[in-house]
């Protein structure tokens, strides 16, 4: 796709892409990082995830002036087995040590029929179903969960945020559909979802975010402030309230924390965070499982029944003719597809704090749709 080619007020991947890697080498990222991280950020974008992909910049920086995030790091294998693996992220960004695990983990379950690798030490990866869908490119069953640094999940009848968004991804491959792709953070909705309902000025649902008192927030910029701003409120778990089953949200985010934290040795956020010094790294914790189906039954009969686990639910009769029964994925690629025809739209908001930050960077802008 050309440029010229766009529609209105829209950018190309290509040009996502570009952004990101210039900005990421101003800050002193080196060159074949950044291109990780730029790739797998641009595929979030392309897939309709904007809450985890280009728009995540200006938070980078913050962590960057706060000297919280090397950018240099190099990430480093320091423990492995035949079947797993732990790598240290150096404090790095998130993005080249995760696409690094999750390798190893196919390289493994390719070898062995499984493949586990825990990250510590790193930061935020983006979006987790990346990851997922590495495996999936190479014939394997991918999972994929993650802790986090920021707390904002106000466990079920709690009144204090007490631990990240904490997502988990889960993907495997099918013959002929589009691979089954499940990407979800563990609360009701993912904080950089409602960071971009603040770029655009829009409204949140009600249930999304909660005050201090677990009264419901919907204006957005006043739930960007509870999320980010103060040590009450914040976002509630899957399932929204307790009456409808927010503990299993709950529980989820508590196995995201387990895998994703305990399992590799980094750090839980709410203890951390009272000890925490002046330009200590935020040292967020991953998990990459890879499986292989053939380890298990003969090979290709998996896809071949995951094929007709898929059209079995797709062909589900629809409560509302114009709302038919979809799969985990189906969102994604029908973005994939609409972006890589027409571009990307990105919020005004957005554009200005890019182009702020290539001003004081002294990276190229290149989002010129």
């Amino acid at each position: 796709m050309t440029t010229a080619s766009l529609a209105p007020g829209r950018v190309s991947f290509a040009q996502i892409r570009e952004q990101i890697d210039v900005i990421l080498r101003a800050w002193g990222m080196p060159a074949d990082l950044a291109a990780i991280t730029a790739e797998l950020m641009a595929q979030t974008d392309l897939l309709g995830v904007d809450s985890h992909g280009i728009s995540m910049l200006p938070a980078y920086e913050d962590k960057r002036a706060a000297g919280t995030l090397r950018l240099d790091a190099r990430p480093r294998i320091v423990r492995e087995g035949g079947s797993s693996a732990l790598i240290d992220g150096m404090g790095g960004l998130g993005h080249p040590v995760s696409a690094q695990a999750m390798r190893l983990a196919c390289d493994k379950a390719l070898e062995h029929g499984v493949g586990a690798v825990a990250v510590r030490n790193s930061h935020h990866f983006g979006a987790a179903g990346v990851y997922a869908r590495m495996a999936v490119e190479r014939g394997l069953v991918g999972l994929v969960t993650s802790s986090a640094t920021t707390l904002i999940l106000v466990p079920t009848h709690g009144a204090m945020p007490m631990l990240g968004t904490n997502p988990i991804a889960f993907a495997a491959p099918a013959a002929q559909n589009e691979p089954l792709v499940l990407d979800m953070a563990t609360t009701t909705v993912a904080a950089n979802k409602v960071k971009v309902y603040d770029y655009h000025g829009k409204t949140l649902p009600s249930g999304w975010a909660v005050d201090g008192q677990g009264t419901p927030i919907t204006d957005s910029a006043q739930a960007m402030h509870f999320i980010f701003k103060r040590a009450e409120g914040g976002l509630t778990p899957l399932g929204g309230t307790a009456a409808m089953s927010s503990h299993k949200g709950y529980g989820l985010a508590l196995m995201a924390q387990v895998l994703g934290g305990t399992l590799g040795g980094s750090s839980l956020a709410v203890r951390q965070q009272a000890l925490r010094k002046p330009g200590d790294p935020d040292d967020v914790g991953h998990f990459f499982l890879a499986l292989n189906p053939d380890a298990f039954r003969d090979a290709g009969s998996f896809e071949d029944d995951l094929d007709e686990l898929i059209d079995t639910m797709r062909d589900t009769p629809p409560a509302n003719a114009a709302q038919p029964v979809l799969v985990p994925g189906d969102p994604e690629v029908a973005a994939r597809d609409e972006r890589i025809r027409s571009g990307v739209a990105l919020a005004p908001a957005l554009i200005e704090r890019l182009a702020a930050i290539c001003e004081r960077s002294g990276a190229p802008f290149v989002l010129r749709g």
